[in-house]
């Protein structure tokens, strides 16, 4: 049988149709929801009432096929081609031919409905005209956008325009109309008939107000983002605008029974997230795992890794930490989804989190282009990303249990429920007990850490303890090596004696050590020196040890040190750091400490400095602060005496400040006048970075010339006691606080004016002991101080900045500044420690308005950077720069 339109039947089209489809626009007919406008040929035009009271308009064109109809039917619905109410339009079409009802005429031309007068004076014979007043106008919104590039002048570059706009019409009846209603809708119902609908204009008018009201201005530009017969165009001014306009404003709208039609173009038709996920693959080897977060859509799950990349290069802010966090949390971030025309929008909040944990790794991979991973690759140590992602909102975590257990218990430390091990021959107190405890989940998780506890805490103690946990579970099968200065080494050996005896300790160090490497195995802790390390490395690297400690770890800070590259190819299943002051001077001596420890973790030294180093050093970025202090927390532990000691009795700073004597004035200023001259030359000469040298000579001299002029060298023998001013200051405090009973810790970093004051003190009969690199044996004056035959210790800076317990002091004098207040800090501390039961007073000697003031100043820069990382305090910048050179170098008493 021959196809023809005027006796459709279902059996010839359905096979186009989606089974579903075709079943919903079965229901969808029998409601009668389908109203049928025009038929012309083979063209069906209808209308269709959708859910929530939507009308949708119908465009169908059926084509013959040797025996069957194709059908290409278009809807303003969601769906948009061949749906249910395409389904439905057909299958009324067919019921009304089947009644024997006629066919939908076809609506009058284009040219006719626009002058219908003038058509029908040419048309020959009266046509009469049916009047249609009272209806009400349906709201239409059409929501459309165009990308489109332009060149840019001032930028001298094309660039990327994104255009959106509204159109408002009206649908009367399924025919839809726009703008000013100057013009009735003429229809045309037959040959000698016609329809005329009647506008409703102020209704109409009341539609368009409540437009305007969402925020819709009439666009004053014209646009390709949608067809000029699209409807009246609208615009807003930003993508933030259209944005809450379509969450805000789009629902109430529908609410009200207006039409939403949006093109597949607009970039506002967001899809819905049904779910965030995580998921975790960890390798075989457990040395790392894989992470995967990303979103659900529509069922599918999306990775978020290529989806950020993406946003990272057209928004660089987003990793920016200053810059994310100033904006607010309920910001959304539009992204566009891999392979899909549709966007989705991403919660700020939920992106915080993920970038300031993963903001580097986001870097890298966006530096890389091409790069389209779906997950990132993290060293095992970097589990303690995933305690943090999990804090934030809520995500589906899939696999990974063990190493997100792990990771929680890296973030939490150990509680005091610790137990000593048997055998320790000391009471540890409770914070001792928790820092063993954290020493011994170091272990069991495999990873290293640093114990950063304040001078004078126990950190020795601690780790005796540790190791002797591992010997009593029998995990000690190989032995502990542990590096320290060789003033130090003494003090390890009376430690362990007193508090683990059981301990077999070997002390590799003298002339004849030699031939002791050979009985390594045989012992339990053996100690080794930073000096001796690097020779004696090919005889260590032999031997596989159970654990590698680093007392003083500081000494490694320079990572290219002979004894950092050394200590970096020992074999040890477990290493630890020990040191009251892991960051002296800049990030970058942190960074050597943890490249020991887990190689990498921190990543190399260049992509360290520009991540941490330049943003926290040179730009005091809080954000990149915070993340390095994130990074390094569970795998640093650091206890205060002020928080673990409250017993200790209180410890006073004074700075007392110091007159020069005239001489002194006078020769520091022609000295100063020389120097300044000298560095100006030389930093003209090589530049700033290659003339340290010569400017640390040049403060070194003048630093001299504060304390005493006999130090200069040259005309010494004109000078004495009376020409130095700091020099009589102090012999007037000691003569006080001898006569007082105070007993006296007096350091400073040149010994030979520790002579010029030993001189003084033999003049006075001021009984002192004294402690120099040059001294062999440490433990006798120490002793002989502790058991009070002397109120006096002179001490060298570096001699006796560590290892030492003095607490029968309970003064202590610095006779000059150093640079580095930890240093200092770790020399007063030999005073204020556990057992100090008197209140200790320290007091730093300054020369006024001289170079000592303005490297005080410096010190509390390099103490604000030092704080700022390990107990979350402000952070100060750190660089010797023109300005501070200028600072050191200026006139006695300048500003």
């Amino acid at each position: 049988m021959a196809l023809d339109i005027l006796q459709l039947r279902q059996a010839d089209w359905c096979a186009t149709i989606g089974s579903g489809d075709l079943q919903r626009g079965l229901s969808y007919a029998k409601q009668a929801r389908s109203r049928l406008l025009s038929l012309d040929n083979c063209t069906l035009s209808a209308c269709c009432d959708g859910s929530a009271g939507r009308v949708y308009r119908q465009h169908i064109q059926l084509h013959a096929q040797a025996d069957s109809w194709r059908v290409d039917g278009r809807c303003n619905c969601p769906v948009r081609f061949n749906c249910k109410h395409v389904v439905a339009a057909l299958l009324t079409l067919e019921a009304q031919q089947q009644a024997g009802l006629p066919p939908p005429r076809s609506t009058l031309n284009s040219a006719l409905a626009a002058n219908p007068g003038s058509a029908i004076a040419n048309s020959g014979p009266a046509i009469s005209e049916q009047r249609l007043e009272g209806l009400q106008p349906q709201p239409l919104l059409i929501l459309g956008s165009q990308v489109r590039m332009h060149f840019d002048g001032r930028k001298g570059r094309m660039h990327e325009q994104t255009l959106h706009r509204a159109a408002l019409a009206f649908d009367y009846q399924g025919v839809r109309t726009f703008g000013k209603p100057a013009k009735d809708l003429l229809l045309r119902q037959g040959p000698s008939s016609n329809l005329r609908i009647i506008r409703d204009g102020a209704a109409e008018n009341r539609l368009r107000q409540r437009l305007e009201q969402t925020g819709l201005q009439i666009a004053l530009r014209q646009s390709e983002a949608l067809p000029a017969d699209a409807g009246e165009h609208f615009e807003l001014g930003s993508d933030a605008a259209w944005l809450r306009f379509v969450e805000q404003q789009l629902p109430p709208l529908r609410a009200e029974g207006w039409q939403i039609e949006m093109q597949p173009e607009f970039q506002f038709n967001l899809l819905t997230i049904d779910d965030w996920y995580a998921e975790v693959e960890e390798a075989p080897s457990l040395d790392w795992f894989d992470l995967e977060l990303g979103i659900e859509v529509e069922g599918q799950r999306i990775s978020l890794l290529p989806i950020l990349l993406q946003a990272i290069r057209h928004t660089p802010w987003l990793l920016n930490g200053s810059a994310l966090t100033q904006r607010p949390d309920e910001e959304l971030l539009l992204v566009k989804l891999p392979h899909r025309q549709q966007r989705v929008a991403l919660p700020l909040a939920r992106l915080k989190p993920l970038l300031a944990n993963l903001g580097e790794l986001f870097l890298e991979h966006a530096s890389v282009p091409g790069e389209d991973h779906k997950h990132l690759r993290l060293a095992r140590a970097d589990a303690a990303r995933l305690h943090d992602l999990a804090q934030g909102p809520a995500l589906s975590w899939q696999g990974g249990e063990r190493l997100r257990g792990f990771a929680q218990r890296l973030q939490q430390l150990p509680s005091h429920d610790q137990q000593a091990p048997e055998g320790l021959l000391a009471q540890l107190r409770p914070y001792q007990l928790q820092g063993l405890a954290w020493m011994q989940s170091l272990r069991e998780l495999q990873v290293g850490g640093v114990l950063a506890d304040d001078m004078g805490l126990g950190k020795t103690l601690q780790t005796l303890a540790h190791i002797l946990a591992e010997k009593n579970a029998g995990r000690l099968t190989q032995p502990a090596l542990i590096i320290m200065p060789t003033s130090l080494i003494p003090n390890w050996q009376d430690e362990a004696a007193r508090f683990t005896p059981q301990l077999k300790v070997l002390a590799l160090y003298g002339s004849k050590r030699r031939a002791l490497f050979a009985r390594m195995a045989e012992h339990d802790i053996i100690l080794s020196t930073y000096a001796l390390l690097p020779r004696d490395l090919p005889l260590l690297a032999q031997q596989a040890f159970s654990l590698l400690v680093l007392d003083e770890a500081q000494n490694i800070k320079n990572p290219r040190s002979k004894a950092a590259l050394a200590a970096g190819q020992l074999q040890a299943r477990q290493r630890l750091c020990l040191s009251g002051t892991p960051l002296e001077n800049h990030l970058g001596e942190l960074w050597s400490l943890f490249n020991l420890l887990m190689p990498g973790w921190l990543g190399d030294s260049k992509s360290f400095s520009r991540h941490y180093r330049t943003p926290i050093e040179k730009l005091g970025n809080e954000q990149r602060l915070v993340h390095l202090q994130g990074r390094i927390k569970p795998f640093l532990l650091r206890r205060t005496k002020e928080q673990v000691a409250p017993e200790l009795p209180p410890k006073t700073e004074i700075t007392h400040w110091v007159e020069l004597t005239p001489t002194q004035r006078d020769r520091y200023e022609t000295l100063r006048l020389a120097m300044d001259q000298k560095v100006r030359a030389e930093i003209a000469r090589q530049g700033l970075a290659r003339s340290q040298i010569v400017i640390l000579e040049a403060l070194l001299r003048l630093r001299q010339c504060c304390c005493d002029l006999r130090l200069l060298g040259d005309e010494a023998a004109t000078f004495s006691s009376h020409d130095s001013g700091k020099l009589n200051a102090l012999l007037e405090m000691l003569d006080e606080l001898v006569a007082e009973g105070r007993r006296v810790l007096l350091f400073s970093q040149f010994t030979s004016m520790l002579s010029l004051i030993e001189t003084e003190l033999q003049a006075r009969q001021i009984s002192y002991l004294k402690l120099t690199g040059s001294t062999t044996d440490r433990r006798t004056p120490v002793a002989q101080f502790q058991a009070g035959l002397a109120s006096v210790f002179l001490i060298s800076l570096k001699a006796g900045g560590s290892g030492l317990n003095l607490t029968a002091a309970d003064t202590v004098i610095h006779f000059d500044p150093w640079w580095n207040p930890a240093t200092e800090a770790q020399a007063s501390d030999r005073a204020y420690r556990i057992g100090q039961d008197k209140p200790v007073f320290v007091y730093k000697l300054i020369a006024r308005g001289s170079l000592e003031e303005k490297i005080q100043q410096l010190q509390q820069s390099k103490a604000r950077l030092a704080s700022g990382l390990l107990d979350s305090s402000d952070l100060g910048q750190l660089q010797l720069g023109e300005d501070e050179l200028r600072a050191l170098f200026a006139p006695l008493g300048a500003e």
